[in-house]
Formats: C-alpha cells, structure tokens, sequence
C-alpha cells in the first residue's frame, strides 16, 4: 500500500500543514468538509504539494524530517521545485 506526504496552504495567511496518508484523495476529503481540526483552524484546504511513497513508513518518516526543518523558505523552495518539475 502507498503512501504519501502532502502540504496545503492557507493562501491568506501563508501558513502551511504537513501530513501524510495511505489514501491522499480521502484525506483531502476530509480537509475540505471540515473534519480534521487542525486545518479546520488554520483554514489549510489547497494543496500545494505532494509525494508518493512505497508505503506509509516511508511517507511518516518524511513528513517527520519535513516538519523538523521548521523552515517555511525550505517549504516554499520545495513547493516551487515540484511545480517546476511538473512543468517539463
């Protein structure tokens, strides 16, 4: 079973959340209606990145070291490497 990290973003105040998931369309899901209280607080329902894993291990385990950086620039470089991968 796959695994994924994602991160959405509050476009309004720039803040970020940092998760992972066995099923990213269902998690998504439950951002959006409401259902988790942390993004239901801090309003985070875009996605902005995403990246699969072989399994959740793997997946927990970077979501781990991408909120140990506490770096919103490196989150942002992130975010815009992908996108310009995504582009090619």
């Amino acid at each position: 079973m796959f695994g994924w990290v994602y991160i959405l973003k509050n476009e309004n105040t720039g803040r970020y959340y940092i998760g992972s998931t066995v099923n990213l369309v269902r998690r998504l899901k439950q951002h959006e209606n409401g259902s988790t209280r942390t993004t239901k607080v801090l309003n985070t329902k875009t996605l902005f990145y995403q990246e699969k894993f072989d399994n959740i291990i793997d997946a927990r385990l970077r979501e781990k070291i991408l909120k140990s950086y506490k770096s919103k620039k490196y989150i942002e470089w992130l975010i815009g490497k992908n996108t310009e991968n995504q582009g090619r």
